[in-house]
Formats: C-alpha cells, sequence, structure tokens
C-alpha cells in the first residue's frame, strides 16, 4: 500500500496553528488580516501558526489573480492545498458501504458503493477493506499519499476509543473498529457516529459554516441530531448527546426498539412510517418509495401517517430549539424525499413548541446525497490529521 504514511500530521502543534488552519480551510482564501479578525488573534499569532504550515505545503499564499484591480499593492491571500493530502471516508449501513476519497478541503475524487447480503462484522470487514485498497490504488494515480481514514456507523460509537458500542441497523456491539480497520489497513483511523460526523461535515464545508451554534437533524433510517454548541460539534459525557430521535413525545405511542414508547423515531423513521401505512391501508407496503406514491396519490390515511411523522419531528426541533438556543437547524438525510408531505407538520409543530424568541430560529432543508455521509466520515479524518479534534 504505496500511499500510506500513517505518522504524518499537519504540524498545527498548537491551538493557535489548528485554528488558523480550519479557520482557511472553512473560510478561505484569506488574508492574514481576515484570518486573525476571523479567529480573533493577533497578527503575530498568526505569522507563527502560518509560516510551518507554509514550510510543509499545506498552506499557500498568493495574490488573488481574480480580484479586481485597485490602487496599491494588491493583499496576498493564504489557502489550502487542497491536493496536498488525500483522506478515504467510509459510510457504513445496513445493506451498502458507501466510500469515498477526498482531498484535504474535502472534495470528492472518487466515489465507490457495495451492496452487503450479510451485516455479520465478518463479512463486512473484508468488504471495507477491500473497498479502501481499491481507493488506495485510485489515490496512487493521483500521486497523493492518503493520510487518515474515517469510518462513520450509526449507534452509540465511542469515537476516543474507536470502539462501535452499539449499533442498532447492524446489531454491532462492542466491535472494536478503529483496531481493527487500522490493523488491516495501515492507515489512522477515525470512527464516529454517522450523524456527528456528517455534522463535522456541515460545519467545515456545508450550510454550518460560519455558525457557532447550529443542530443537523437527520431524517430516515431513524432520526439523529448532531449538535455544535460554541464551534465545537458535541457529543456528551457518555458520547450520545443528540439523540433526539429517542425523545419519548408520547408515552402511550408505539413502542421504539430502544425499549420505550413513543419516541420520535418510533413514529417518524421510515420503518415506523411503513409500519403506519401499512395499518392505515392494509397493504404489504415495503417500500418509502410505495408509501410515497400512496401518500401522493391522495390516500388520507397515509396522509395522516406523514403528518404524525411531521408533527413529531418538529416538536423534537422545537426542544432542540428551546434547550440549545442554536442560530440554525438543519433538516437533511434521505428522508426529505417526503419532505412536501410533512413540511407544514414540523412547521406548525415547532412554532407550537419553540418558546418565545426561539421560534425565530433558522430552519432550512438541505437535501444530500448518500455519498455526503461518507464525505462526512473523511471530514473526521481530515479533523483528526490536523488536530482540531484534540485541541
Amino acid at each position: 500500500m504505496r500511499s500510506t504514511t500513517p505518522h504524518e500530521a499537519v504540524p498545527a502543534t498548537t491551538p493557535a496553528a489548528s485554528l488558523v488552519f480550519t479557520t482557511v480551510l472553512s473560510h478561505g482564501p484569506l488574508t492574514r488580516t481576515e484570518i486573525a479578525r476571523r479567529a480573533r488573534l493577533s497578527p503575530a499569532a498568526v505569522t507563527k501558526a502560518v509560516r510551518p504550515l507554509m514550510e510543509v505545503g499545506y498552506l499557500v499564499e498568493g495574490v488573488d489573480e481574480g480580484a479586481p484591480p485597485a490602487l496599491g499593492r494588491p493583499a496576498n491571500l493564504v489557502r489550502v492545498d487542497a491536493g496536498r493530502a488525500l483522506f478515504i471516508g467510509i459510510k457504513v449501513t445496513g445493506d451498502e458501504i458507501i466510500a469515498v476519497l477526498a482531498d484535504l478541503c474535502c472534495r470528492i475524487r472518487v466515489a465507490r458503493h457495495v451492496r452487503l447480503t450479510d451485516r455479520e462484522p465478518g463479512a463486512v470487514l473484508p468488504a471495507l477493506t477491500a473497498l479502501v485498497r481499491e481507493l488506495l490504488l485510485e489515490a496512487d494515480g493521483f500521486g497523493v499519499q492518503v493520510r487518515g481514514l474515517g469510518v462513520a456507523v450509526s449507534g452509540d460509537v465511542d469515537r476516543a476509543d474507536g470502539v462501535v458500542r452499539y449499533s442498532p441497523f447492524l446489531d454491532w456491539r462492542d466491535i472494536p473498529l478503529a483496531e481493527i480497520v487500522g490493523t488491516a489497513t495501515g492507515l489512522p483511523v477515525t470512527v464516529d457516529n454517522d450523524v456527528r460526523a456528517l455534522t463535522v461535515a456541515e460545519q467545515w464545508f456545508g450550510a454550518g459554516v460560519g455558525l457557532s451554534d447550529f443542530a443537523l437533524v437527520t431524517v430516515g433510517a431513524g432520526i439523529g441530531c448532531g449538535l455544535v454548541v460554541h464551534g465545537r460539534v458535541v457529543s456528551g459525557a457518555h458520547g450520545v448527546a443528540g439523540e433526539i430521535g429517542h425523545l419519548s413525545i408520547d408515552p402511550l405511542g408505539p413502542p421504539c426498539h430502544c425499549g420505550n414508547n413513543g419516541c420520535v423515531e418510533a413514529i417518524a423513521a421510515d420503518p415506523a412510517i411503513l409500519r403506519g401505512v401499512r395499518e392505515a391501508t392494509g397493504r404489504p407496503v415495503s417500500t418509502a418509495a410505495e408509501a410515497l406514491e400512496l401518500a401522493r396519490g391522495g390516500d388520507p390515511g397515509v396522509r395522516g401517517v406523514y403528518a404524525r411523522a411531521g408533527e413529531a419531528i418538529g416538536r423534537a426541533i422545537g426542544s432542540v430549539v428551546n434547550v440549545l438556543g442554536p442560530e440554525r437547524v438543519i433538516i437533511s438525510g434521505e428522508g426529505l424525499a417526503a419532505y412536501d408531505l410533512f413540511a407544514e407538520g414540523i412547521r406548525d409543530a415547532f412554532t407550537a413548541s419553540a418558546f418565545g424568541t426561539a421560534a425565530q430560529c433558522d430552519v432550512m432543508t438541505r437535501p444530500l446525497p448518500f455519498e455526503e455521509w461518507a464525505r462526512g466520515a473523511a471530514a473526521t479524518a481530515i479533523q483528526s490529521f490536523i488536530g482540531s479534534d484534540t485541541q
């Protein structure tokens, strides 16, 4: 595996250097003055942080050739050299592995999908390793080394130890994934919850850029929530912060796989919606596409299922906004295909449950292709490489 040099890292050895790098990564190209303003550092601190990063080629500086003519000497702009390093991101679902090869600015260069017929680790991990080897060969074609691998899995994931404690969709318990995959590939491996990984990507490269506090709510096979508070992705003392899918909003509601009743996930996730549609119609509906077709055909019982799902999601978002007061809530996930059916329910329930000026929170939808989940995993690998996850 010629494309691996596992021990190299960006020389961002201080909090200031890491902050400067992430500021340029998210907002660049920037002048040094603008870096200092955004990072709230002195010009001298910026110069000290930038110098070693330029010496090894991760940051470059030059005149903005596209700037309009102006009097005086044009300002130099500092930017990240996106092609200086590559990263692999992998998202494991219940029936598929999605893998991407991304550059240092987390732009996808190559994407791969592999179907899974068996969720057992003994079947999934060899397929995952084979995908990594394939992408390492792709990286050789770019002439750039792969510096890290991120793996995103749903459920309770301990990023610090690289362990999947419990993934309900995969039925995995206590799998030391980072150790296993690192040994098999020779790469530094970061393992994280899939929603938190997607939140990192949105914070640095998406709809969360420049926001100190925001939430990402994902709708689909499950209901997830990533939280950014004071500029940091929050996992909580026990690693499960943001699990709004398991807010019990109706104690007499349907049972949830977590053991409680009336959880948001038991009302609004895809399996719950399919169950509700089957109950409402008596038909053996087995896919989200079938349920959508019935709803858009005007079936009142099916539309009611989606309306209840929207209400549950809206109430959950209201709870997040009341507790944390984010500037923005981003709604994403594969469930957005049905957004027109539950948008009104989300909006009305959110407005009713948000307290006072919390209702002014910007709630936006952001449809993302499924490769974005793997890109989120790559973003966590970049984060570990830079060292911003330890500052």
